[in-house]
Protein backbone atom coordinates (compact mmCIF):
# COMPACT_ATOMS: atom_id res chain seq x y z
CA UNK A 1 0.00 0.00 0.00
CA UNK A 2 1.69 2.94 -1.37
CA UNK A 3 0.67 5.43 1.67
CA UNK A 4 3.63 7.78 0.87
CA UNK A 5 3.75 8.20 -2.30
CA UNK A 6 -0.37 9.14 -2.71
CA UNK A 7 0.23 11.44 -0.42
CA UNK A 8 3.30 13.25 -2.52
CA UNK A 9 1.22 13.30 -5.23
CA UNK A 10 -1.12 15.64 -3.88
CA UNK A 11 0.23 19.42 -3.39
CA UNK A 12 1.05 19.83 0.24
CA UNK A 13 -0.14 16.32 0.88
CA UNK A 14 2.14 15.20 3.57
CA UNK A 15 -0.13 18.42 5.35
CA UNK A 16 -3.10 18.74 4.05
CA UNK A 17 -4.20 15.42 4.55
CA UNK A 18 -3.33 14.05 8.21
CA UNK A 19 -4.68 17.83 8.80
CA UNK A 20 -7.96 17.04 7.38
CA UNK A 21 -8.72 13.60 8.44
CA UNK A 22 -8.03 15.08 11.94
CA UNK A 23 -10.53 17.80 11.30
CA UNK A 24 -12.94 15.02 10.99
CA UNK A 25 -12.19 13.28 14.40
CA UNK A 26 -12.63 16.18 16.30
CA UNK A 27 -15.54 17.14 14.80
CA UNK A 28 -17.46 13.69 14.88
CA UNK A 29 -15.50 12.04 17.64
CA UNK A 30 -13.77 14.42 19.78
CA UNK A 31 -13.32 12.22 22.37
CA UNK A 32 -11.40 9.63 20.18
CA UNK A 33 -7.91 10.14 20.83
CA UNK A 34 -8.87 12.54 24.02
CA UNK A 35 -7.93 9.00 26.33
CA UNK A 36 -4.22 10.32 28.28
CA UNK A 37 -1.02 8.98 28.15
CA UNK A 38 1.05 9.11 24.69
CA UNK A 39 -1.77 8.90 22.34
CA UNK A 40 -3.04 12.40 23.50
CA UNK A 41 0.48 13.25 24.29
CA UNK A 42 1.22 12.56 20.56
CA UNK A 43 -1.89 13.35 18.40
CA UNK A 44 -3.70 16.31 20.50
CA UNK A 45 -1.43 18.02 22.93
CA UNK A 46 1.81 17.86 20.77
CA UNK A 47 1.61 20.02 18.57
CA UNK A 48 3.62 22.80 19.76
CA UNK A 49 6.97 21.21 20.54
CA UNK A 50 6.27 19.33 17.25
CA UNK A 51 6.23 22.86 15.66
CA UNK A 52 8.74 24.03 17.60
CA UNK A 53 11.21 21.19 16.49
CA UNK A 54 10.17 21.77 12.70
CA UNK A 55 11.20 25.08 12.76
CA UNK A 56 14.66 23.95 14.32
CA UNK A 57 14.86 21.70 11.36
CA UNK A 58 13.95 24.50 8.71
CA UNK A 59 16.04 26.91 10.14
CA UNK A 60 19.34 24.03 9.58
CA UNK A 61 18.90 24.53 5.81
CA UNK A 62 19.55 28.30 5.98
CA UNK A 63 23.12 28.58 4.12
CA UNK A 64 25.10 31.77 5.13
CA UNK A 65 27.84 30.90 2.86
CA UNK A 66 25.66 31.13 -0.92
CA UNK A 67 27.51 33.27 -3.16
CA UNK A 68 26.76 36.92 -3.95
CA UNK A 69 24.44 36.93 -6.90
CA UNK A 70 22.03 33.73 -5.27
CA UNK A 71 21.84 36.02 -2.08
CA UNK A 72 20.93 38.84 -4.11
CA UNK A 73 18.38 36.72 -5.97
CA UNK A 74 16.81 35.08 -2.68
CA UNK A 75 16.73 38.36 -0.65
CA UNK A 76 14.97 39.72 -3.81
CA UNK A 77 12.23 37.53 -4.09
CA UNK A 78 11.97 37.40 -0.06
CA UNK A 79 11.47 41.26 0.07
CA UNK A 80 8.92 41.17 -2.79
CA UNK A 81 7.10 38.54 -0.81
CA UNK A 82 6.63 40.04 2.22
CA UNK A 83 5.76 43.57 0.63
CA UNK A 84 3.03 42.34 -1.18
CA UNK A 85 1.97 39.65 1.27
CA UNK A 86 2.18 42.23 4.30
CA UNK A 87 0.57 44.71 1.76
CA UNK A 88 -2.52 42.69 0.77
CA UNK A 89 -2.95 41.59 4.45
CA UNK A 90 -3.09 45.07 6.07
CA UNK A 91 -5.90 46.33 3.00
CA UNK A 92 -7.58 43.07 5.07
CA UNK A 93 -7.47 44.63 8.17
CA UNK A 94 -8.58 48.19 6.87
CA UNK A 95 -11.46 46.85 5.16
CA UNK A 96 -12.74 43.55 7.55
CA UNK A 97 -16.05 43.47 8.62
CA UNK A 98 -17.43 43.04 11.79
CA UNK A 99 -16.58 39.42 11.89
CA UNK A 100 -13.21 40.19 11.16
CA UNK A 101 -12.75 38.63 7.66
CA UNK A 102 -12.41 40.46 4.34
CA UNK A 103 -14.53 38.85 1.32
CA UNK A 104 -13.88 35.57 3.56
CA UNK A 105 -10.23 36.19 4.43
CA UNK A 106 -8.76 36.11 7.78
CA UNK A 107 -6.25 38.69 7.27
CA UNK A 108 -3.93 36.29 9.32
CA UNK A 109 -4.42 33.63 6.52
CA UNK A 110 -2.77 36.45 3.72
CA UNK A 111 0.27 37.24 5.34
CA UNK A 112 0.79 33.55 6.25
CA UNK A 113 -0.14 32.25 2.65
CA UNK A 114 1.26 35.44 0.56
CA UNK A 115 4.72 35.82 2.71
CA UNK A 116 5.59 32.31 2.57
CA UNK A 117 7.00 29.95 -0.32
CA UNK A 118 7.03 26.58 -1.29
CA UNK A 119 10.63 25.87 -1.47
CA UNK A 120 10.18 21.89 -2.83
CA UNK A 121 8.15 23.51 -5.49
CA UNK A 122 10.84 26.29 -6.16
CA UNK A 123 13.69 24.00 -6.17
CA UNK A 124 11.75 21.74 -8.87
CA UNK A 125 11.06 24.13 -11.07
CA UNK A 126 14.17 26.26 -11.09
CA UNK A 127 15.80 22.90 -11.35
CA UNK A 128 14.79 23.02 -15.11
CA UNK A 129 14.65 26.72 -15.72
CA UNK A 130 17.27 28.20 -13.74
CA UNK A 131 20.94 28.11 -12.95
CA UNK A 132 22.82 27.13 -10.25
CA UNK A 133 22.98 30.24 -8.44
CA UNK A 134 19.01 29.97 -8.69
CA UNK A 135 18.76 26.70 -6.85
CA UNK A 136 21.19 28.49 -4.25
CA UNK A 137 19.04 31.18 -3.39
CA UNK A 138 16.29 28.88 -1.39
CA UNK A 139 19.22 29.23 1.31
CA UNK A 140 17.76 32.69 1.66
CA UNK A 141 14.38 32.01 0.95
CA UNK A 142 14.10 29.28 3.76
CA UNK A 143 13.84 32.63 6.63
CA UNK A 144 9.85 32.69 5.13
CA UNK A 145 9.67 29.72 6.19
CA UNK A 146 7.82 30.06 9.60
CA UNK A 147 6.04 32.14 11.68
CA UNK A 148 8.83 35.17 11.92
CA UNK A 149 7.98 36.83 8.96
CA UNK A 150 3.99 37.43 9.64
CA UNK A 151 4.84 38.43 13.20
CA UNK A 152 6.87 41.04 11.74
CA UNK A 153 4.43 42.41 9.69
CA UNK A 154 1.86 42.04 12.52
CA UNK A 155 3.78 43.94 15.25
CA UNK A 156 4.14 46.75 12.19
CA UNK A 157 0.26 46.38 11.85
CA UNK A 158 -0.74 46.63 15.92
CA UNK A 159 2.06 49.92 16.36
CA UNK A 160 -0.23 51.26 13.09
CA UNK A 161 -2.91 50.15 15.02
CA UNK A 162 -4.99 48.17 12.73
CA UNK A 163 -4.18 45.26 15.02
CA UNK A 164 -4.96 44.40 18.44
CA UNK A 165 -2.22 42.50 20.69
CA UNK A 166 1.26 43.29 20.43
CA UNK A 167 4.56 41.52 20.24
CA UNK A 168 7.32 41.86 22.88
CA UNK A 169 10.84 41.28 21.88
CA UNK A 170 10.64 38.41 23.81
CA UNK A 171 7.90 36.56 21.86
CA UNK A 172 10.10 37.81 18.82
CA UNK A 173 13.27 35.73 20.45
CA UNK A 174 10.78 32.79 21.23
CA UNK A 175 9.77 32.13 17.62
CA UNK A 176 13.21 32.88 15.94
CA UNK A 177 15.39 31.37 18.35
CA UNK A 178 15.08 27.69 17.10
CA UNK A 179 15.20 28.47 13.43
CA UNK A 180 18.48 30.67 14.86
CA UNK A 181 19.65 27.25 16.44
CA UNK A 182 19.39 25.32 13.62
CA UNK A 183 21.06 27.59 11.28
CA UNK A 184 24.06 27.87 13.61
CA UNK A 185 23.83 24.09 13.96
CA UNK A 186 23.80 23.61 9.92
CA UNK A 187 26.14 26.07 8.52
CA UNK A 188 28.77 25.16 11.25
CA UNK A 189 28.39 21.24 10.22
CA UNK A 190 26.54 20.50 6.81
CA UNK A 191 25.89 16.61 8.17
CA UNK A 192 23.60 18.13 10.81
CA UNK A 193 22.41 20.05 8.03
CA UNK A 194 21.04 16.89 5.98
CA UNK A 195 20.10 15.23 9.38
CA UNK A 196 18.18 18.29 10.42
CA UNK A 197 16.57 18.76 7.04
CA UNK A 198 15.46 14.89 6.72
CA UNK A 199 13.77 15.33 10.27
CA UNK A 200 11.70 18.44 9.40
CA UNK A 201 9.70 15.97 6.66
CA UNK A 202 8.94 13.33 9.28
CA UNK A 203 7.85 15.58 11.58
CA UNK A 204 4.77 17.42 8.90
CA UNK A 205 2.17 14.65 9.31
CA UNK A 206 2.29 14.46 13.08
CA UNK A 207 2.15 18.14 13.41
CA UNK A 208 -0.73 18.74 10.75
CA UNK A 209 -2.86 16.31 12.59
CA UNK A 210 -2.21 18.00 15.78
CA UNK A 211 -3.26 21.18 14.28
CA UNK A 212 -6.54 19.38 12.56
CA UNK A 213 -7.68 18.65 16.43
CA UNK A 214 -8.08 22.31 16.90
CA UNK A 215 -10.51 22.38 14.01
CA UNK A 216 -14.09 21.88 13.38
CA UNK A 217 -15.39 21.15 10.23
CA UNK A 218 -17.93 24.24 10.24
CA UNK A 219 -14.57 26.09 10.17
CA UNK A 220 -13.65 24.48 6.86
CA UNK A 221 -16.93 24.56 5.75
CA UNK A 222 -16.69 28.62 6.58
CA UNK A 223 -13.63 29.26 4.87
CA UNK A 224 -12.74 26.79 2.22
CA UNK A 225 -13.86 28.91 -0.63
CA UNK A 226 -12.50 31.81 0.20
CA UNK A 227 -8.82 29.52 0.63
CA UNK A 228 -8.94 28.67 -2.66
CA UNK A 229 -9.32 32.80 -3.69
CA UNK A 230 -6.28 33.10 -1.70
CA UNK A 231 -4.28 30.39 -3.46
CA UNK A 232 -5.06 32.13 -6.75
CA UNK A 233 -4.55 35.31 -5.54
CA UNK A 234 -0.94 34.04 -4.20
CA UNK A 235 0.15 32.70 -7.75
CA UNK A 236 -1.01 35.69 -9.66
CA UNK A 237 0.43 38.13 -7.09
CA UNK A 238 3.05 36.99 -5.99
CA UNK A 239 4.45 34.99 -8.76
CA UNK A 240 3.87 37.55 -10.99
CA UNK A 241 5.83 40.52 -9.10
CA UNK A 242 8.62 38.71 -8.26
CA UNK A 243 8.19 37.29 -12.03
CA UNK A 244 8.21 41.06 -13.14
CA UNK A 245 11.07 42.22 -10.71
CA UNK A 246 13.75 39.71 -12.35
CA UNK A 247 12.95 40.60 -15.69
CA UNK A 248 13.38 44.10 -14.86
CA UNK A 249 16.53 43.56 -13.14
CA UNK A 250 17.66 40.84 -16.19
CA UNK A 251 17.47 38.22 -14.17
CA UNK A 252 15.25 34.85 -15.21
CA UNK A 253 11.57 35.75 -14.94
CA UNK A 254 10.31 32.22 -14.66
CA UNK A 255 12.74 31.65 -11.29
CA UNK A 256 10.64 34.56 -10.02
CA UNK A 257 7.29 33.26 -10.79
CA UNK A 258 8.74 29.97 -9.10
CA UNK A 259 8.05 31.86 -5.95
CA UNK A 260 4.40 31.78 -6.35
CA UNK A 261 3.14 28.73 -4.23
CA UNK A 262 2.19 27.99 -0.52
CA UNK A 263 3.97 25.28 1.84
CA UNK A 264 2.43 23.28 4.04
CA UNK A 265 4.80 24.29 7.23
CA UNK A 266 2.62 27.88 6.68
CA UNK A 267 -0.52 25.98 8.13
CA UNK A 268 0.86 25.63 11.15
CA UNK A 269 1.79 30.08 11.30
CA UNK A 270 -1.78 30.78 12.40
CA UNK A 271 -1.99 28.41 15.74
CA UNK A 272 2.49 29.17 16.39
CA UNK A 273 0.47 33.22 16.55
CA UNK A 274 -2.51 32.69 18.56
CA UNK A 275 -0.12 31.15 20.95
CA UNK A 276 1.95 34.19 21.51
CA UNK A 277 -0.90 36.50 21.38
CA UNK A 278 -4.19 35.11 22.71
CA UNK A 279 -5.96 38.05 20.80
CA UNK A 280 -5.36 35.78 17.67
CA UNK A 281 -6.82 32.84 19.24
CA UNK A 282 -10.61 33.42 18.13
CA UNK A 283 -9.95 34.14 13.87
CA UNK A 284 -6.88 31.08 14.19
CA UNK A 285 -9.21 28.51 12.98
CA UNK A 286 -10.56 29.29 9.82
CA UNK A 287 -7.14 31.10 8.92
CA UNK A 288 -5.66 27.81 9.33
CA UNK A 289 -8.20 26.26 6.91
CA UNK A 290 -8.05 29.00 4.66
CA UNK A 291 -3.94 28.55 4.55
CA UNK A 292 -4.21 24.97 3.74
CA UNK A 293 -6.44 25.25 0.82
CA UNK A 294 -4.27 27.92 -0.37
CA UNK A 295 -1.11 25.51 -0.29
CA UNK A 296 -3.37 22.70 -1.92
CA UNK A 297 -4.79 25.56 -5.05
CA UNK A 298 -1.27 27.23 -5.41
CA UNK A 299 0.18 23.83 -5.53
CA UNK A 300 -2.07 23.02 -8.55
CA UNK A 301 -1.69 26.28 -10.06
CA UNK A 302 1.63 27.47 -10.30
CA UNK A 303 2.62 24.83 -12.54
CA UNK A 304 0.48 25.56 -14.79
CA UNK A 305 1.04 29.08 -14.65
CA UNK A 306 4.98 28.69 -15.00
CA UNK A 307 4.04 26.23 -18.25
CA UNK A 308 2.06 28.86 -19.29
CA UNK A 309 4.96 31.75 -19.14
CA UNK A 310 7.67 29.03 -20.49
CA UNK A 311 6.06 29.07 -23.91
CA UNK A 312 5.26 32.42 -23.61
CA UNK A 313 8.97 33.39 -23.37
CA UNK A 314 9.11 31.17 -25.88
CA UNK A 315 7.47 32.09 -28.52
CA UNK A 316 9.16 35.64 -27.74
CA UNK A 317 12.51 34.64 -28.13
CA UNK A 318 11.55 32.50 -31.55
CA UNK A 319 10.01 36.03 -33.14
CA UNK A 320 13.86 37.47 -31.88
CA UNK A 321 14.98 34.36 -33.49
CA UNK A 322 16.56 33.76 -30.38
CA UNK A 323 16.93 29.72 -29.48
CA UNK A 324 15.45 29.53 -25.54
CA UNK A 325 17.77 26.95 -23.29
CA UNK A 326 15.27 25.56 -20.86
CA UNK A 327 18.52 24.87 -18.95
CA UNK A 328 19.50 28.33 -18.82
CA UNK A 329 16.52 30.82 -19.55
CA UNK A 330 17.97 34.41 -19.89
CA UNK A 331 14.95 37.11 -19.64
CA UNK A 332 14.63 39.69 -22.58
Amino acid sequence: MKIKATLDRIPGGLMIIPLFLAAIINTFAPGLLRIGGFTEALFVNGVMPLIAFFLLCVGAEINVTNARTAVAKGTTMLVVKWVIGAGFGMLSYIFAGPNGLFLGLAPLAVIAAMTNSNGSMYVAIVSQYGKEDDKAAIGILSLNDGPFLTMVALAIFGTMGFVDGFFSFINFVAVILPILIGAILGNLDPEMRDFLTKGANALIPFMAFGLGMTINLGAILEGGLAGIALGVLTVFLTGTTCSMVFKGIGWNPIVGAAEGAVAGNAIATPAVIATVSASFAPIAGIATVQVAAACVTSGILLPIYIAYLVKKQEKNNMKKEVPLNTAETVSN
